[in-house]
């Protein structure tokens, strides 16, 4: 694992208090590292968790997990995500599921985005990152 670059994390003080993000996360130095949208497939590509969102999500987390140590990073040097969700009554669950895999002390900037579907009918939530590395 490697440390992250000087990383701030902020919250404006003119904007509402945040569940679980920070308005900006702000990257002095090192490399950034853009992550494409995981979905909820195995290493074979069978989806996971049909129908359970969180199932689904954690699967998400994983598959992030593993693009991370692809470059030696780990969530710790994640600083914004970007949620892809079919429904948003699933918000609570997914900040659940984030909650188990980031800082929360230091939570990533992130938006999330209600679509009518993603690339395969069954699939519930795609997840982006961006990490940055030293």
């Amino acid at each position: 694992m490697t440390d992250p670059p000087a990383v701030r994390f902020v919250n404006a003080p003119d904007l509402p208090a945040t569940p679980g993000y920070s308005h900006a996360a702000e990257v002095r130095g090192g490399r950034t590292v853009y992550l494409s949208g995981q979905i909820a497939v195995n290493a074979r590509g069978e989806v996971v968790g049909e129908g359970d969102f969180t199932a689904q999500a954690r699967q998400v987390f994983e598959n992030l997990r593993a693009a991370l140590a692809a470059v030696d990073l780990t969530f710790d040097a994640v600083v914004k995500l970007t949620f892809f969700l079919t429904d948003f009554a699933h918000l609570p669950q997914m900040r659940s599921v984030r909650d188990e895999f980031v800082n929360t002390a230091r939570p990533p900037a992130s938006s999330a985005v209600q679509v009518a579907a993603l690339v395969r009918p069954e699939l519930l939530i795609e997840v982006e990152a961006v990490a940055a590395a030293p």
